[in-house]
């Protein structure tokens, strides 16, 4: 990722808004740039929220891997941070407001919205927080952010002030991990595999054993399954050592698991999630896959009757149920994170979340250092 010299500290301004700010800005295929920029104006019934963390996820490292997206740009969605400031109309938040911000939000009445698929709305497509730099994308990975007007209504999140703010910034992800939890609609006693540890992985097993699964990971890491251990996770497959689809037949007496989640990115892994399902069992592809073909067994779905199943992005629906869970504390969130950067650092983060190492899970940036 290029670099560019003119970036200028950090402003550490904490009794006003400066008129400028640091950001990472994405400029095309690997290329993010360390620029300062103008802090955005907000308008009628938006908010601006200093940032105090963000987490970095998959899907920001694969714009930037593969240039999809028009430049310039900031991402970053992940966020946890301070109200500053408030246009007029607003009086749910106040200045000082620690929150928690999602940066999607569907309109809640057209086709979709009423069949409950809410991330095909296409205002929920439409990103409702930026930097106020080019194309709305986030914006997390700066000082500051506008939060618009729709996402003000339904999409700001309070948080108590014993939560802190890394593990208030793991709402957005959790909320879509939940989501696809439901939607593998899961029984007491059901053996679930869980195929990748990182952090989302991690969580995926972790909600899924709260659902009453028994849970088995495996991953090509054993530094991430003993991670996982931490956190309850017992059972697991050292996918280095051992054949994954071999190994979840001989812990099923044959069978195969009740439900697979592929929670790595790879296309190469569709495969052996659906051979790893027993018949009549459950796939959720989660992790984000590339567009293109893919090569599967079609019987295993009309013949051996496996269901093949997919789940994207959040849901508004669970906003409650996942702020309540992530406050409560249950879940050690925070302790997901294995780095931490200030914004200034922000290249090395995403070089190092895009090239993880045995030990890497969560990466946040904090613009103001930890």
């Amino acid at each position: 990722m290029a670099v560019s010299s003119n970036a200028g500290p950090v402003s550490q301004e904490t009794g006003s808004i400066p008129n400028r700010m640091l950001a990472a800005i994405y400029y095309g295929q690997n290329d993010v740039r360390l620029e300062k920029i103008p802090v955005p104006r907000i308008g009628q019934g938006e908010l601006l929220v200093r940032i105090h963390t963000c987490g970095i996820c998959g899907t920001d490292l694969k714009k930037i891997s593969t240039g999809s997206h028009s430049a310039p740009r900031v991402f970053g969605h992940e966020m946890a941070g301070v109200v500053v400031a408030r246009g007029a109309g607003v009086t749910k938040f106040a200045e000082g407001d620690r929150v928690m911000v999602f940066h999607h939000i569907p309109c809640g009445k057209c086709y979709y919205c009423q069949r409950k698929v809410f991330s095909q709305c296409a205002v929920y497509k439409r990103v409702g927080t930026t930097a106020g730099f080019g194309e709305p994308s986030g914006g997390g990975f700066s000082e500051y952010i506008r939060v618009m007007d729709w996402i003000v209504e339904k999409g700001v999140i309070r948080m108590p002030d014993s939560v802190s703010f890394e593990q208030a910034s793991h709402i957005e992800p959790v909320n879509t991990v939940w989501k696809g939890i439901e939607t593998l609609a899961i029984q007491q006693g059901e053996t679930v595999l869980v195929i990748g540890q990182g952090p989302i992985g991690l969580l995926l097993a972790k909600l899924a054993q709260r659902a009453g699964a028994k849970v088995i990971t495996s991953d090509l890491f054993p530094e991430r399954l003993t991670i996982g251990v931490r956190y309850g996770l017992t059972d697991s497959i050292d996918s280095s050592r051992s054949d994954v689809v071999q190994s979840i037949r001989e812990r099923t007496e044959g069978r195969g698991a009740d439900a697979v989640i592929l929670a790595a990115g790879s296309n190469s892994l569709i495969r052996p999630a659906i051979d790893a399902a027993r018949f009549g069992g459950r796939v959720l592809l989660f992790a984000q896959t590339v567009r293109g073909e893919v090569v599967i067994d079609p019987a295993s779905v009309c013949v051996d009757e496996k269901r093949l199943l997919g789940s994207y992005s959040a849901s508004v629906e669970l906003n409650e149920a996942v702020a309540s869970f992530v406050f409560s504390g249950e879940m050690d969130l925070a302790g997901l994170y294995s780095h931490r950067f200030p914004l200034a650092q922000s290249l090395d983060a995403l070089r190092l979340a895009a090239h993880p190492q045995a030990n890497t899970m969560k990466i946040a940036i904090q613009p103001r250092g930890v």
